[in-house]
């Protein structure tokens, strides 16, 4: 067969794409700037000692030494636990409470677009101005909690300082920050088709009946996208932990490392102690964990998330129908 010539690009095409490489090339150098090249610098200091202080002169290649040191650490065995057990609570609460508040948000009621926005404007402050907000809050003597609990006889405990109370503290402290994922599950319902929550009722499904068997399987790559995002967040908490700790008696982490997240435990190592390398090899472990728990919840999203043109959800849909009209 003969094969046609390619054709030569046109004056008017090579300015077109020289148009388009010249767009990109300020996002092209800033991912190469200030992404790339310090992720490549970490791998390589993860592989090094380096103290900060004393200079880079001093890098001293060690190869896989830091991250052997790194699993006899009990403190990296410690940081991880509380991480792990701050998502596994934080990350459902906030869920539900995101949708159910969406869900209450999506009624058509007078007046709802003020409480959208007061259930909103607290996700916009800043989260050392929050932190320290709580601190008043949930202060043992003088905190608005406990002083409104000894109205009722109720001595309320050292919500931050006790190291029954302090990680669940940490964790009520973050419900002020859900507004964003709210938000986006409010749009995620509204997008629901009116026509199917319709066709739904005529069958007789109840309010419940159309949240589970209508409402959810829509809005389920919604719930993917919030999930994965909190399970990214959860595992990169700090600033309120920090700001909570940071010159306390017990120091960063207190009380008794209760509150000793990964990425305290790794600010410490970077900032406290100076060690650089540790700190490097730190932050590629977290990654990978990152990227198996969002690679396995990617992989697992063929069984729970459906989109609006997927067979299996109107299947679902016409199923729930036919059970309620017989």
């Amino acid at each position: 067969m003969n094969q046609k010539p390619k054709q030569r690009m046109s004056a008017r095409e090579r300015r077109q794409n020289l148009n388009g490489y010249l767009f990109i090339l300020p996002w092209l150098i800033g991912f190469l700037v200030f992404t790339l090249f310090p992720m490549g610098f970490s791998l390589f200091i993860s592989m090094s000692k380096w103290n900060i202080v004393t200079g880079t002169t001093t890098i001293q290649f060690v190869g896989l030494g830091n991250f052997v040191q790194l699993f006899k650490d009990p403190l990296f065995y410690t940081s991880l636990g509380v991480t792990f057990k701050f998502c596994l609570m934080s990350i459902p609460l906030y869920q539900i409470m995101s949708l159910i508040i969406a869900l209450l948000l999506g009624l058509n009621v007078r007046g709802m677009k003020i409480w959208r926005v007061v259930y909103f404007m607290p996700s916009i402050i800043p989260a050392v101005a929050t932190a320290v907000l709580w601190q008043q809050i949930l202060g043992q003597s003088t905190g608005l909690l406990n002083n409104f609990l000894r109205l009722f006889g109720i001595a309320g405990p050292a919500w931050l300082s006790s190291p029954k109370t302090a990680l669940i503290s940490l964790v009520i402290m973050g419900t002020w920050g859900i507004g964003n994922t709210m938000i986006i599950y409010l749009a995620g319902i509204q997008g629901v088709d009116r026509s199917v929550m319709e066709a739904s009722e005529i069958d007789g499904a109840n309010y419940f009946q159309r949240l589970i068997h209508v409402v959810l399987p829509t809005i389920s790559p919604t719930i993917f996208f919030n999930v994965v995002m909190a399970i990214i967040g959860s595992f990169q908490y700090f600033a309120q932990a920090f700001v909570v700790t940071n010159g306390t008696q017990g120091g960063l982490g207190s009380p008794v490392n209760t509150t000793l997240f990964y990425n305290l435990y790794l600010y410490k190592k970077a900032f406290v102690d100076f060690q650089m390398g540790y700190a490097s090899a730190l932050a590629w472990i977290m990654f990978v964990i990152i990227l198996i728990f969002t690679l396995l919840i990617i992989k697992s999203s063929s069984l729970w998330v459906f989109y609006q043109n997927d067979d299996t959800l109107m299947g679902k849909v016409k199923t729930h129908g036919r059970k309620h009209s017989k």
